[in-house]
């Protein structure tokens, strides 16, 4: 058995990280939500895109759509599942668009890859500049004073001959402004075990936090983390669906 550090790049392994996520009901429930309070407008970025597959399924339902991503190899792997799409290599706390956008969409928690909260009211502040009049921005969050150490999310993948197991955890230390998000990947076979393990530094913030940051920009709505159905956030929730309207 060995043991290593995981690379940044994760391309590689993002797909089938990933494998259990519904990425069809989380586009269709942000389309429902830009249908209910958006402008009608079909241009849509999708931020932190990784390899494209929520960028697909808006191309699907009729948009122009396009994304971006700091990390190359995911998005050679998006420009090939969405050869319409347009895809730039840019940080979330510092891109630019040619035309204003109607939808701008951040999903998986990816919000809080920007490094602290300074690089966070930036994003907000190009986000509201990228986006085109009653444009609509929606991206899901994590409180940091709701985090449970102890938990976890653990799921299993095969891969020709090899079996993969992935495991992912929020840790936040009860005081500042970053989170980190743990994870491990255990790769087997019947040769040979591996197993790889990564911490990404994340910035964190309560559900009062985000909402003063985003308050100047937008009108703000925060929604019950739930894919299937649209309902207002509960006072004991952890987690979040926030559905930002340009001023």
């Amino acid at each position: 058995m060995s043991a290593n550090a995981l690379y940044t790049d994760l391309s590689g392994y993002y797909d089938l990280m990933c494998v259990d996520i519904d990425y069809q009901a989380q586009s269709h429930c942000v389309r429902r939500l830009h249908q209910m309070f958006g402008n009608g407008g079909n241009r849509h970025l999708d931020m932190a895109c990784g390899t494209g597959p929520h960028v697909r399924h808006f191309i699907d339902f009729g948009y122009q759509s396009q994304g971006l991503d700091i990390n190359q190899p995911m998005l050679d792997l998006a420009a090939k599942r969405c050869p319409e799409a347009v895809f730039s290599l840019q940080d979330m706390s510092e891109f630019k668009v040619d035309t204003p956008l109607d939808l701008i969409t951040c999903f998986l928690y990816s919000i809080h890859y920007n490094a602290d909260l300074d690089k966070l009211k930036q994003c907000i502040a190009n986000v509201y500049r990228a986006l085109a009049s009653g444009g609509v921005f929606c991206f899901n969050l994590v409180a940091k004073d709701k985090i449970n150490n102890a938990l976890f999310v653990q799921h299993g993948a095969t891969q020709e001959e090899d079996n993969f197991t992935f495991r992912s955890s929020w840790y936040y230390a009860g005081h500042g402004e970053h989170q980190a998000l743990k994870l491990s990947i255990e790769k087997h076979n019947k040769t040979q075990t591996q197993i790889w393990h990564d911490e990404h530094r994340m910035v964190a913030v309560t559900f009062a936090n985000i909402e003063t940051l985003l308050a100047p920009y937008f009108e703000v709505m925060l929604f019950e983390h739930d894919y299937d159905k649209i309902l207002p956030l509960a006072e004991d929730a952890g987690n979040a669906l926030i559905v930002c309207i340009k001023r």
